[in-house]
């Protein structure tokens, strides 16, 4: 950071409207973040007509131009040949990994940023898969789920290693000392499930390490109940589980859509109760908790979804400098030296 400030590399073209749509969350995140300063990758002649448009933002950030955009539908090997080292999303994942920048944030296709952010930066000492991490809203709050898809099968190993990146994501988001970690799995009994979720479950209830509070196993029901501060499993079940709460949600809001508009009582009620409306659609608006988080790298990376709009954008890159702020990166690095220490005095003992 220099004089206080946090600075984030932005790939400009990622996104279902590129340019359109980030450029115009930088500047709400600037109003909510002012001392943000921004290294932006993209086509200098799209970009730039945008950026003038925003005089404030302007004067904090730098753009460097690229003439390749990777496409939101590349594969990720399609996306490696032709955007390694000249894209707008390789070049600001080289920023971080040069320390021009203390976080990268993409709107981009997401298979080609996990690719390029794993190639680019590499996996932090300790971790042998990355994770990507996302905020889940809750009757309680919020919790974070991970992995929701960086990576698909499941070892006993990966699943302690993301209980450990997701209890230090808590710690910094959340400001909770010790959070409380759960394993997702078919059922809250110990003889249930796969066998690496009930081995990962057995060595986090014997490391007790300090960072965490183990609390066992959780079902899907669980996850929007708040029971727990994280929830841990792998990509491929992670996956399913968020895109189908994303359904769950647009489905019920369709649901009230239709019931709100059957008759006139209907209409009356809704009259009497939009205020309680407004509050639900707000407490239920996704672009509030936008932005998933790749732990484990050895460099910080915010992917956003890429059909959101600019106060979505907006929510990425203001989760991007609360991860900065808090220091992430130093205390996933801390919290993986404990359970290396402690894997190592079992051992010897």
């Amino acid at each position: 950071m220099i004089d206080g400030s946090i600075r984030l590399a932005i790939d400009a073209m990622g996104g279902d409207d590129g340019p359109a749509m980030v450029l115009p969350g930088l500047a709400v995140a600037l109003v909510r973040c002012p001392t943000l300063t921004f290294e932006l990758f993209g086509n200098r002649e799209v970009v730039g007509p945008i950026l003038e448009r925003h005089p404030e933002l302007a004067a904090r950030a730098r753009l460097h131009h690229t003439d390749v955009a990777v496409p939101m539908d590349a594969k990720p090997s399609q996306a490696l040949r032709m955007g390694r080292r000249v894209s707008s999303m390789w070049r600001a994942l080289e920023c971080v990994k040069s320390g021009r920048a203390e976080a990268m944030v993409s709107a981009g296709n997401t298979g080609a940023l996990m690719a390029m952010a794993r190639f680019c930066l590499r996996g932090m000492e300790g971790v042998d898969r990355p994770a990507l991490a996302a905020i889940w809203p809750t009757v309680r709050g919020e919790s974070i789920v991970l992995d929701v898809g960086a990576s698909i099968g499941v070892e006993t190993q990966n699943l302690v290693t993301n209980a450990i990146l997701g209890a230090a994501m808590a710690r910094a988001v959340f400001g909770i000392e010790s959070p409380k970690v759960g394993l997702l799995n078919i059922g809250v009994e110990e003889v249930k499930g796969l066998e690496e979720v009930r081995e990962a479950g057995q060595v986090l209830r014997d490391a007790n390490l300090p960072t965490m509070r183990y609390e066992g196993f959780v079902e899907g029901d669980d996850i929007g109940r708040g029971v727990v501060d994280v929830v841990v499993t792998e990509g491929f079940s992670g996956n399913i589980a968020l895109k189908t709460a994303e359904g769950t949600a647009r489905q019920l809001a369709e649901y009230l859509r239709m019931a709100i508009g059957r008759t006139l009582r209907a209409r009356i009620g809704y009259l009497l109760a939009k205020p309680a409306f407004a509050r639900l659609r707000d407490k239920m608006d996704p672009r509030k908790i936008n932005g998933a988080v790749f732990l484990g790298l050895n460099g910080l990376v915010i992917k956003s979804h890429g059909g959101t709009d600019e106060l979505g954008f907006a929510s990425a890159v203001e989760l991007a400098h609360d991860m900065v702020r808090n220091e992430l990166q130093r205390r996933i690095a801390a919290d993986v030296a404990v359970l290396t220490e402690t894997k190592e005095l079992a051992d010897a003992g």
